[in-house]
């Protein structure tokens, strides 16, 4: 043991000291017996490490079991092992690559093998990974030198392995993992015994190019999941299937929204109806940017590399951009909209008396993202953002800051994202600028979190190339995390353009620039709440908002008098003509995801009005056109979640008519 000592403070809040290269299983014991039984990990400081390994330095420290939900990421790596071990002893001579560095839900390996696996193959691979789970053999950690790493990797012939300790830079420690005969090149952390792996499931198979490269040779991939128990994996893939229900893609496809084309790589085409909603979501932030002082701009989508050179997108980003040479002077489309308002901002004097100048732009960008990462309309290579750029004295900037919090948390509550999550990401590693004017943002930024009473969670080097920045991530229906908005400090670009406002004292002052997106990305948005409510969206944003329904042809005049008076109040209305029965009228209306079906008969249109069936609600009742307008331009008009208000329900509804189910 070392001389040396190190201070653990433990969840009870008692601090203990331990020598320095004391092991986590070794911390667990001193507390009891039971607990070094069950440990799986040891979390020092938020930081998950392995029960095997010296843990060095002081902190708050904490023994995992299969009971913690962080236990999970440590169980699906050790999981990952035993599915290659189970492969090498169903198909000796198979060649091992490398696992997956994320276990938050999945773990993966990847084989050079002569075919690819199937489901047969699957189903033989669990059946031996359950019989190595049973055998509760221990997981052992060793710490090795380089040479012995060769040695053991030639012995095993497994030659990827010894590529992959190429990669492994001269001076960090080299550690194998080994469980039984198997073993491999591993950082950890895993559990002890093969048996606290509680229950698992592969997935699916697929081509992987070595290292991700397509110039390198195609391996087989396994994919799988595993947990303490099998309740949680089958809450997992519940989870799963509620998210394929919920997909994007399918509503998308399914309800007529949008589409994609192999001619336009990760470009959205939205078609009538989804540029319906898409016009709605831009609308409802114009109408916020006129109403929290904004000037909407319109600005170009190609410039000359020189400005990007200028504003330092060519130095930290131009692997994300489009880049086209026009008569011999090299372009570029935008893939942001702030040195575009930097030059609007540029092109005359400005006094303190104007600031701060809040510039709204819904201009198009082009990001080149990689074909591998592309999906759906979460990640795109053109969009629009619901962008703004605001210029104001350093003065200024708490009032607002402030400000955008308000518009950020309003913006949110309308889609129904509660309480999101805000982060605080200071200067990353490919900064440009004045690491002072850095200091700066970065005080600034936090101190305008700290007199907000913002609770925020810190997230160190993940800024803007140019500034620190708050992000805001929201939780989906189904608890998934979706980062939406930003409030980004930059100090950085001002200077590189030399903007200027004449200061109250007569002096020269350089304005301080803040971006923001409250949506972010449109497409990205879209996508999102699409899932969010799995198509059904409220009233002001769905493309039909009602659709009317005749009882028989004989009541399709007065079905069509009843679309008139709502298109006539701006609402958006069709009429089912089909000479279909009214309920398979009724299931293609719900199908549809159409908020409001208004049916007519003969009850109806004596009345000059329509029965209301509201989506997963049922039928409210008869009630007279003017009673329906003025219900659903309210509605509209509000944002409000629901279609229809809850307490407007009628007694004796549901009451049979002429041709009625």
């Amino acid at each position: 043991m070392s001389a040396e000592k190190i201070t653990l403070t433990l969840p009870d809040g008692s601090a203990r000291d331990f020598p320095a290269d004391a092991t986590p299983i070794e911390v667990a014991r001193t507390v009891g017996e039971r607990l070094a039984k069950a440990a799986v990990a040891g979390e020092l400081d938020g930081t998950i490490v392995d029960l095997r390994a010296p843990i060095r330095r002081s902190g708050k420290f904490r023994v995992l079991t299969p009971k913690d939900p962080e236990a999970g990421v440590v169980i699906r790596h050790s999981a990952e092992h035993v599915l290659a071990d189970a492969v090498e002893r169903l198909f000796p001579g198979t060649i091992i690559d490398a696992g997956r560095q994320d276990h938050s839900e999945k773990f993966q390996y990847d084989f050079r093998f002569p075919r690819g696996f199937t489901s047969e193959d699957l189903e033989k691979i669990e059946q031996e990974m359950a019989r190595i789970v049973q055998e509760g053999r221990p997981f052992e950690r060793k710490v090795v030198t380089r040479p012995q790493a060769v040695e053991i990797f030639k012995n095993r012939k497994e030659e990827i392995k010894l590529v992959r300790l190429e990669d492994i830079p001269e001076g960090d420690v080299i550690t194998v993992f080994q469980h039984g005969k198997f073993v491999d090149l591993c950082r950890g952390p895993h559990v002890q015994r093969t048996d606290q792996i509680g229950a698992f499931k592969l997935i699916e198979t697929s081509g992987a190019y070595f290292k991700g490269d397509e110039r390198n040779e195609m391996l087989q991939r396994i994919y799988g999941t595993a947990f303490a128990t099998k309740e949680e994996l089958d809450a997992y893939f519940a989870k799963i299937e509620e998210a394929r229900r919920r997909d994007h893609r399918r509503l998308g496809r399914e309800l007529d929204l949008f589409s994609f084309s192999s001619l336009a790589p990760a470009s959205p085409f939205f078609h009538p109806k989804g540029a319906i909603v898409y016009n709605q979501l831009v609308a409802l932030m114009r109408e916020l940017c006129r109403e929290y002082g904004y000037d909407e701009v319109v600005t170009p989508q190609l410039f000359d590399v020189e400005l990007w050179k200028r504003s330092g997108h060519y130095e930290a980003y131009r692997e994300n951009m489009f880049f086209s040479d026009v008569e011999g002077r090299e372009f570029s489309m935008k893939p942001m909209n702030c040195p575009a308002a930097c030059l609007i901002y540029a092109t005359r004097g400005h006094s303190y008396r104007e600031l701060p100048l809040r510039f709204a732009d819904f201009g198009r960008l082009h990001r080149y993202e990689r074909s591998g990462v592309v999906q759906g309309l979460t990640r795109v290579r053109t969009f629009a953002q619901d962008d703004a750029h605001i210029f104001c004295t350093p003065g200024q900037i708490g009032r607002e800051v402030d400000s955008l919090f308000d518009l950020m948390f309003r913006v949110y509550a309308i889609f129904g994202f509660e309480a999101p999550v805000v982060y605080f990401s200071t200067r990353p590693e490919k900064a440009i600028g004045d690491p002072k004017l850095w200091e700066t943002a970065e005080a600034t930024l936090e101190r305008c979190l700290k007199e907000r009473g913002v609770e925020y969670v810190a997230n160190p080097g993940e800024g803007a190339f140019y500034g620190p920045k708050i992000d805001f991530v929201v939780h989906d229906a189904i608890g998934r995390e979706w980062q939406l908005g930003t409030i980004q400090l930059d100090f950085t670009l001002p200077a590189r353009f030399e903007l200027a406002y004449a200061a109250e004292d007569g002096s020269e002052g350089r304005p301080v620039l803040i971006h923001r997106a409250v949506l972010g990305s449109i497409e990205r948005f879209f996508g999102v709440m699409l899932e969010h409510f799995v198509g059904d969206l409220p009233l002001w944003l769905a493309p039909e908002q009602a659709r009317v329904l005749p009882v028989s042809d004989k009541f399709l005049v007065a079905a069509r008098t009843v679309r008139a008076r709502l298109a006539a109040d701006g609402l958006r209305a069709e009429v089912d003509e089909r000479s279909e029965k009214l309920g398979a009228k009724i299931r293609d209306g719900e199908l549809g995801k159409v908020p409001i079906l208004l049916i007519v008969g003969a009850r109806e249109a004596e009345a000059g009005g329509a029965s209301v069936r509201v989506r997963h609600r049922g039928d409210l009742g008869s009630k007279t056109i003017d009673e329906i307008v003025a219900t659903m331009t309210t509605t509209t008009k509000q944002r409000a979640l629901n279609p229809w208000p809850e307490e407007d329900k009628e007694e004796g509804r549901g009451k049979k008519e002429e041709g009625r189910p």
